[in-house]
């Protein structure tokens, strides 16, 4: 008999691990189609919770109708099949959601097909969770043998449930997911479960156990089957991999051009042309950013930087080029997204101090000076939060020299810049000027904030010192052409209220409500 309890704990406890492991994953089969922005986040997190709560609901009157052990381990192993079959399953819905969203992000997409199909992704997980939310309800009314020990027992289900949520909760972003995969994530906690289902099986209803049998061949088999494909087709796709952090994507272009695409693909992260320094996106502007100093200023007083966003490093690539071998620290939080800028986006600058870490740690620990800080890990709908308050510029601020100057990557739609200029309303308490750059043909604007007191005409003023330069004077005539004069919001950004996420959500609910750009 006490054997017989202490495989219903291990039941609940592998239960649980499995229950907060597929909420974990689900994230990561989403987000190379959906990103994982908040709004991802809570509708997988409240569904998952309902689903868990209608197995709660369900398993405790199924335990009372049908109170025999045989009865909870074929629950069981039906969960853990249908956990298995779930990447399967999901991906025509989301190769259809895929030809809903273009490379360019937003720019051109179905909303109701991106929609429909979230929605039926979703879908997906309500039997299998269910299903695991009955296992625990179940456990109880088999473990409890006397009303005086319901409580106890009770209690002690649920305990080792949790912990087996607490080990689940890690399991898939720090070790599975990085390293086998995400859908193969879904496999291994699937045949977890069905060896713990078919061995209560073995041990309660050994007759009904050939029956079973057949449910972790057809994983195995569906896992052969589709072994190698990628995990979204995309065309030029080079490489993929799945980081704790990402789903990442080189592309290479016709041209021989190189993209690092994020999660679902909404945004070049890094551009890399073997024969061609200049690129089409904000990076550029990065590079003419300590010319808004009153003049005269000259190429030579760029003396250090550091890279809050290195991504795979196509600005320390400009800088290096222009610039000459100063020292760049660049700061990354994701390991393989700088494995992948060495291997793919020739990021081997010997200048380039390489950081994993979050940037704000980062800049915490460091005693270092630099004459640009430049933040580029913004990324709608993905902006850090910790990263745009003012206590966060603050010490940027303490980074920088006397001539330092700090340039942002914000993004905005064709007509909306309640973003621009509520960093701007931010970057105004900590430093006396900052200027905007409206970057032509995109959706992003480069903000400047400068140390000492300065003046947007000072870009104009500064242009005799780069004459020469065949790289710094053309973007410095475009910046000046873009220049946006903008006045800063009502709303500032503080630890304490960083309302960003708020506001990315609007501005995003807005654009695609809206229809986008067709």
């Amino acid at each position: 008999m006490r054997g017989k309890s202490s495989y219903l704990y291990v039941t609940a406890f592998a239960s649980g691990m499995v229950s907060l492991a597929v909420e974990l994953a689900a994230s990561s089969l989403l987000r190379p189609h959906f990103g994982t922005a908040n709004l991802v986040w809570a509708a997988i997190i409240g569904l998952i919770l309902l689903y868990l709560a209608a197995g709660y609901f369900l398993g405790g009157r199924w335990a009372d109708r049908s109170p025999y052990p045989a009865t909870l381990y074929q629950i069981v192993a039906w969960a853990a099949f249908l956990v298995g079959l779930v990447p399967f399953a999901a991906r025509p819905v989301l190769s259809l959601a895929s030809s809903g969203l273009t490379e360019s992000g937003f720019t051109e997409f179905d909303v109701f097909m991106l929609g429909g199909s979230f929605i039926t992704v979703l879908i997906l997980f309500s039997i299998p969770v269910t299903l695991l939310g009955c296992i625990s309800p179940f456990v109880i009314r088999l473990a409890v043998k006397d009303v005086e020990s319901a409580g106890q027992i009770a209690g002690r289900v649920y305990a080792i449930s949790t912990t087996g949520s607490f080990l689940g909760t890690f399991l898939p972003d720090l070790l599975l997911v990085p390293t086998i995969g995400t859908r193969n994530t879904f496999i291994v906690m699937s045949l977890l479960l069905l060896a713990i289902a078919l061995f209560g099986l073995a041990r309660t209803a050994p007759r009904r156990l050939p029956l079973y049998l057949c449910l972790p061949a057809v994983i195995v088999l569906l896992a052969i089957l589709l072994r190698g494909q990628p995990v979204k087709s995309a065309p030029n796709t080079i490489y993929e991999t799945e980081s704790g952090y990402n789903y990442i994507q080189v592309v290479e272009q016709e041209d021989g051009c190189r993209h690092l695409l994020l999660n679902e693909g909404g945004g070049i992260h890094s551009v890399y042309c073997p024969d061609e320094l200049r690129t089409p996106g904000p990076w550029d502007y990065f590079l003419i950013a300590p010319y808004f100093n009153p003049p005269p200023y000259s190429p030579d007083q760029v003396k250090g930087m550091a890279l809050i966003g290195l991504a795979a490093g196509t600005t320390a690539r400009q800088y290096t080029a222009v610039y000459g071998p100063l020292p760049i620290d660049g700061v990354e939080i994701d390991p393989k997204i700088t494995r992948v800028g060495r291997e793919y986006f020739a990021m081997d600058q010997p200048n380039l101090n390489v950081v994993v870490a979050d940037g704000r740690y980062f800049l915490a620990r460091s005693d270092r000076r630099y004459t640009i800080v430049g933040v580029d890990a913004y990324r709608l709908p993905y902006i850090p939060p910790h990263l745009t308050t003012v206590e966060f510029f603050r010490q940027v601020r303490d980074h920088l020299t006397p001539d330092g100057v700090v340039a942002i990557n914000v993004g905005h739609t064709l007509d909306d810049y309640r973003l621009v200029e509520a960093m701007l309303a931010t970057l105004l308490r900590v430093f006396p000027s900052a200027h905007v750059i409206d970057v032509p043909n995109s959706f992003n604007a480069v903000v400047v904030a400068t140390v000492q007191p300065s003046a947007a005409g000072n870009l104009q003023a500064n242009l005799p010192s780069i004459e020469d330069d065949e790289f710094l004077r053309p973007t410095a005539l475009n910046a000046v052409a873009n220049l946006r004069p903008t006045e800063p919001s009502d709303v500032v950004f503080t630890d304490d209220r960083a309302a960003i996420e708020l506001m990315t959500n609007a501005l995003v609910l807005d654009f695609v409500l809206g229809g986008g750009i067709r």
